[in-house]
């Protein structure tokens, strides 16, 4: 290794060992800035995936009640968007589109699911230079797998299983799934150790993109016995929005989705105050399998190129606003974390407002790839690098037929189209969405300058749901009908636990 060689690694270990430092209480981080200047390689590019993590669930960014030392130390060292978004989805799998505006930069609008006609990132990637490794969850199909990677293992196609029985196949040849198998420890030690494995023995001379799309902390949440205790010994509080029933039916419905049947109707505090500490305990156990991976990156040689990407593809209520799932526009179920680090990035945050979706046209920013036209993602790096404060003014959340939103800095508004209703919320008075105000005659003028830009971002992004329809569905709930099985994916524990009782 070259003596300058031997410098960028030892800047490399400098930031993640600064970032060690900071996440054990001994400030913030101050690391040394690195420019593309400085950078003699185009950086390698981990991209840490989550499923189903609330924006709230980090202890860095100001929930004291959960342990997550390890995103505490990728915050330390790194670049958080405080004000992330999943812009929508088009059904119940939030998932699936979330995932497709992920890995093509579109609104989910003008791309399908399983990502036909588009082209991806690892796609692009690979056909600029690009090594692109995949392990974990993929949800949009086999085929367009294979259209972006070009290595893979502990593969998972599909959207849920239980964490211990997960089915996974290999990448073994070109255009070649197979080695069928059924993993034998939970879901994020089997990604974690994918990741490790492919960090460890990388010899190539091209940067490689790295994908790992972990299952946690989606259900069945089944953390390891330990964690479960520990949050039963030291039990999260109930969300400030938590409610028994949500205080109207929005339709199509959106109430007996197969998350919103993971307990029974009207929700009950302990029940809820259980499902939050399995959760808290899954992000925990997930926590520590980014942690084993962090140390093998910074054992290795790419500790000084590498770029860090972590997210999670939506958030999740948990018993805010009385709902379980992540069906709903509310702050709660579409927010979600986005944090970069490594070389270039400073350790900072904004509340600039930002989409998953801007995860495609930064990492092509950063690793000098060309970016497509018409993607409706925007390049994140020059808020870092302080020569913008945002790339949007406002945000739009979309869900099925049945919500549409926009906020701006201060006021969030909601339409419900099939029943006509609609919310208002100051989020700086307000921020856990409790009291709307679309009543009062005061705000009738916000309420219509909302609306028109709302009907603005629509005609953007190609969204031709109306706002009004005929015949609207009665808003009125009734109790009887929400009432099913308990979901078949769930452990018999977990039946035992929430249905009978």
């Amino acid at each position: 290794m070259t003596g300058q060689a031997k410098g960028r690694r030892m800047v490399g270990r400098t930031i993640l060992a600064i970032a060690v430092i900071a996440a054990v209480g001994c400030g913030p981080a101050q690391e040394p800035r690195l420019d593309a200047a400085q950078m003699t390689t185009r950086p390698n590019v981990l991209f840490l995936f989550a499923d189903d993590q609330r924006a709230d669930t980090i202890a860095a960014w100001g929930n004291p009640n959960i342990r997550t030392p390890n995103l505490d130390r990728l915050a330390a060292a790194g670049f958080s968007f405080r004000n992330n978004y999943n812009l929508g989805s088009n059904s119940g799998a939030v998932c699936v589109p979330s995932r497709a505006m992920v890995n093509t930069g579109r609104a989910y609008f003008r791309v399908p699911n399983d990502l036909s006609g588009a082209t991806l990132l690892p796609e692009l990637l690979g056909e600029n230079d690009y090594v692109t490794f995949a392990t974990g969850k993929w949800h949009n199909g086999e085929e367009s797998w294979l259209q972006g990677f070009q290595r893979g293992q502990a593969l998972f196609f599909g959207g849920m299983s239980d964490h211990s029985q997960v089915p996974l196949v290999d990448l073994v040849g070109p255009g070649e799934l197979s080695n069928e198998r059924v993993g034998q420890k939970l879901s994020s030690e089997l990604f974690a150790d994918a990741a490790i494995d492919f960090l460890e023995n990388y010899r190539g001379e091209r940067p490689f993109y790295a994908y790992i799309a972990f299952t946690a902390p989606h259900d069945p949440r089944m953390p390891p016995q330990e964690l479960r205790d520990y949050y039963d010994e030291n039990p999260p509080p109930l969300p400030d929005n938590f409610l028994p029933l949500h205080p109207f039916n929005f339709g199509g419905g959106a109430l007996t989705t197969r998350d919103e049947q993971l307990a029974a109707w009207p929700r009950a505090e302990e029940v809820i105050r259980d499902q939050i500490a399995e959760y808290y305990g899954l992000i925990t156990h997930l926590d520590g399998q980014i942690g084993r991976i962090l140390d093998a990156l910074q054992a290795g040689d790419h500790a000084d190129d590498t770029i860090v990407v972590y997210a999670a593809d939506h958030g999740l209520a948990l018993g805010s606003h009385g709902l379980l799932g992540k069906q709903n526009i509310y702050e709660h179920s579409q927010r979600c974390p986005l944090i970069f680090a490594g070389p270039g990035v400073p350790h900072g945050e904004s509340e600039a407002f930002t989409y998953l979706l801007d995860i495609f046209p930064t990492v092509t920013a950063l690793t000098g790839t060309p970016t497509p036209a018409g993607l409706d993602g925007a390049d994140l790096s020059g808020i870092w690098r302080g020569e913008t404060t945002g790339v949007r003014d406002s945000v739009f959340l979309a869900y099925t037929r049945l919500a549409r939103s926009v906020r701006n800095e201060r006021y969030k508004l909601i339409r419900y189209p099939q029943v006509d209703e609609t919310q208002l919320f100051d989020l700086l008075s307000d921020p856990t969405e409790i009291e709307n105000l679309a009543a009062d005659p005061e705000y009738a003028g916000l309420i219509d300058e909302l609306t028109a830009l709302l009907v603005e971002w629509q005609a953007r992004l190609g969204d031709t749901e109306p706002l009004v329809v005929d015949n609207p569905q009665p808003r009125e709930i009734d109790l009887g009908s929400l009432q099913r099985e308990p979901d078949r994916w769930q452990p018999p524990w977990i039946v035992e636990k929430y249905f009978q009782r």
